[in-house]
């Protein structure tokens, strides 16, 4: 049984990577699978804000792989499930079925994909092949352990032991001794057909005797007669092991050519190449080589082995006696890449110095063994990289945070202000990422602080979103302005309002940020922190005097902004700064519409306690009762007939409706009974001359128009008031189309006393 961990399936990084452009291509909902990657933790509610940028759903899409591929391992499998199997189930199951081929291509169907990715869909586990039934001379048998005696070894032993007890088929020589000597006719005479595979008390059979010996002829016969090639003795070493340990090139040669597997280990771990090698007998170790090459092309070899092992000098003589340096097996893997996978920097150096290729695929698997030493050691080869596999390895140093690869990349020619696929410069990578080291060196070794994100975000935008109040510094210390203009004209200072980001807040004021500076929409910072809620951030702008009233274009300030979120807190803050609790906006409405409008009760009555205009009218004549009215609100109505003491309840809107008229209009019966309790006028008469039961019939609203005319204390429905239309309430209802137009009529005509 081999060890699965070296032949283990993609792992979701690898899975993203290698179908990044399917992916991009397939993703049809972004915003949605970025709500569900929120939800589930993988990226922070900022992000969506920043991915808003992103004007196409490639764009979009990229972005988001690239920051998954960043966050690692974990944030991917997640990607992949639930967030991808939710939204997107075709693409999902495309990638599904790509691990599955990949899993059958490997034949290691243990580690399905679903141990790693798709840990939860237990609906997709395929059984595996037997492990058991690997290929004969199979290369990873060579990670196999020593098995225990077979049945067959001990029906060997037993015809062995039958031999021995028949000494007179023994002469002067002993069948063992006839072969040590290289006796071949004296075999051929005493060989009976129970003796081949007989073993000696070392479990040695004669083919072990002659292979030590090098007796080509008598390994033939032996061969010939159907002994066997793989039985091993007592140090698990087969008659192949013997004949390479004592440098019998031809007997390795026969052995090999009649199919010897060359990988099997005795028990130190030992294949025969090693003990070829061990004891220095280049020619059977270039024999085995070249029956490889033979026998094994683009399967895992002796290179590959020699590499994992960490073996540098076994390395050095194979790559010397012929084997290709480069050589992928079954998972495209090279010796470099098991090599570097594994931190193994001695035989990583023996390779390079073997002229070992260095592709973007090594990059990758030095970045997950992060080890800067082993990196830089691949940066001393590196005359054969690429500029583009240069650049991909300084954005993923910079994803790591390996601030020395950074240096050292950018010291060998690596382009510092290179674009990566989302046209982000090295410097625009470290400062959304708060990569800090990173960063200084970027800095110091002169990368542009002028360039900008597509959406016209700075480095100081993105390192101010971040929270890297330390790149922050570095970057305001080479002359970056504070005020600089990024997306609508937003400064650093709109962005760590935005974010919540309050140490930056005091740092970009201390350097000269304007603390009033406004956007396309005019809206300050101290606008930004009221409508996100951030109390903090606003209650440091109050203290640095930012202009508690400045209005945004639709003549908003902040306290509009908060009562309009309910934001309590911010409310009674923006209030002990002054603010104007009766500002109005370019519709007339007051921060206490907007809070009735939303329904937010103790918004109101802040306000109200701060004497806001409860009788205050926008530019449709609506009072926030009429507001609080629509949505049914009967606690905030309460609150603004309290604080009006009863007169407002009947102020009338451009249309001349009362809050009687609405409430019987939008179906509020629950309101009908508190309006007229509270002395509302229930024949009052709007524009059209409807008075609410008008309203009501129209609407069709039999709770309402049930409520209207059972009303007894005081004035009673006007059951024959005519509209603009001459129309009474009966009329106005029997021309209703809706289905409760019958029972509004049978009421109205027993009210009238036209039926009983």
């Amino acid at each position: 049984m081999y060890s699965a961990g070296m032949f283990t399936n993609p792992y979701a990084t690898e899975v993203l990577r290698t179908k990044k452009d399917e992916l991009v291509d397939g993703i049809r909902n972004p915003d949605q699978l970025l709500n569900w990657l929120i939800e589930h933790g993988i990226f922070t509610p900022e992000k969506k804000m920043v991915l808003s940028y992103y004007r196409t759903r490639t764009a979009k899409n990229s972005r988001v792989l690239d920051i998954l591929v960043s966050q690692g391992e974990r944030a991917c499998r997640l990607f992949f499930y639930p967030c991808l199997k939710q939204i997107e189930p075709q693409l999902y199951n495309s990638m599904r079925s790509y691990v599955s081929n990949v899993n059958e291509r490997i034949g290691d169907a243990r580690r399905q994909l679903i141990g790693y990715l798709l840990e939860k869909d237990k609906g997709w586990v395929q059984k595996g092949k037997d492990p058991h039934q690997e290929k004969k001379d199979s290369p990873r048998q060579v990670l196999a352990k020593p098995e225990k005696l077979t049945q067959i070894k001990r029906k060997v032993k037993q015809d062995s032991a039958a031999v021995k007890s028949q000494d007179n088929s023994f002469n002067s020589l002993s069948i063992f001794d006839s072969v040590a000597k290289g006796n071949l006719s004296y075999l051929e005479k005493i060989l009976k057909e129970n003796d081949i595979n007989a073993v000696n008390s070392e479990d040695e059979t004669l083919l072990h005797i002659a292979a030590a010996h090098g007796h080509t002829e008598i390994i033939d016969y032996l061969i010939g007669r159907g002994a066997k090639l793989e039985v091993k003795d007592k140090k698990g070493r087969t008659p192949l092991h013997r004949a390479a340990e004592r440098g019998h090139g031809e007997a390795v040669k026969m052995l090999l050519q009649s199919g010897a597997n060359m990988y099997t280990l005795d028990q130190e771990g030992k294949s025969p190449l090693h003990l070829a090698h061990q004891n220095h007998h280049t020619h059977v170790l270039k024999s085995i080589l070249k029956e490889e090459a033979r026998r094994h092309k683009n399967q895992h070899n002796f290179l590959h082995m020699a590499a994992l092992r960490d073996d540098s000098e076994l390395v050095q003589a194979i790559l010397k006696n012929g084997a290709l340096k480069d050589a992928k097996d079954e998972r495209g893997q090279t010796a470099l890449g098991y090599a570097v996978s594994r931190g193994f920097e001695k035989t990583v150096q023996v390779l390079l110095e073997a002229g070992a290729n260095i592709d973007s695929s090594i990059i990758d698997v030095a970045f997950n063994s992060n080890s800067q030493s082993l990196f830089k050691l691949l940066l001393d080869y590196s005359k054969g990289m690429s500029p583009a596999t240069m650049v991909s390895a300084l954005f993923k140093a910079i994803q790591k945070d390996l601030h020395g690869i950074v240096a050292a990349l950018i010291d060998k020619g690596t382009d510092k202000n290179a674009l990566d696929e989302a046209q982000y410069t090295p410097l625009l990578v470290a400062c959304e990422m708060g990569k800090t080291e990173s960063a200084k060196v970027l800095i110091e070794k002169g990368a542009s602080l002028k360039d900008k994100t597509p959406n016209s975000s700075s480095a100081l935008h993105l390192a101010v979103q971040a929270g890297a109040s330390s790149i922050a510094k570095m970057l305001l210390s080479k002359g970056l302005d504070a005020n600089i203009a990024g997306q609508g004209d937003q400064t650093p200072l709109h962005v760590a309002a935005l974010h919540n980001k309050g140490e930056l807040v005091d740092l970009l004021i201390d350097v000269g940020a304007k603390i009033d500076s406004v956007t396309k929409e005019l809206l300050t910072p101290l606008h930004v922190a009221s409508y996100k809620g951030h109390v903090e951030v606003a209650q440091k702008l109050l203290r640095r005097k930012a202009n508690v009233n400045v209005k945004d274009k639709q003549a908003k300030t902040a306290l509009h902004l908060a009562a309009e979120a309910g934001n309590l807190a911010m409310v009674e803050l923006l209030l002990n700064y002054n603010a104007d609790s009766n500002a109005t906006d370019k519709e007339k409405k007051t921060p206490l519409h907007l809070a009735a409008m939303g329904g937010h009760l103790n918004t109101v009555k802040v306000l109200l306690a701060k004497k806001s205009r409860f009788g205050a009218k926008d530019m449709d004549g609506c009072t926030s009762m009429h507001y609080a009215t629509i949505n049914g609100n009967v606690e905030i109505l309460q609150a603004l007939l309290a604080a009006g003491k009863n007169k407002n309840i009947d102020d009338k809107n451009i249309w001349r409706k009362t809050p009687l008229h609405l409430a019987a209009e939008h179906g509020h019966s629950d309101l009908i009974h508190f309006f007229l309790s509270n002395g509302s006028a229930i024949n009052a008469l709007d524009n059209n001359k409807d008075t609410p039961l008008h309203c009501a019939c129209r609407a069709s609203h039999f709770n309402c128009v049930s409520a209207l005319v059972s009303w007894s204390e005081g004035g009673k429905a006007n059951l024959q008031a005519t509209n603009s239309l001459k129309k009474t309430p009966l009329q106005v209802a029997e021309s209703s189309p809706t289905e409760s137009q019958a029972q509004i009529v049978t009421l109205l005509k027993k009210k009238m006393l036209l039926i009983r």
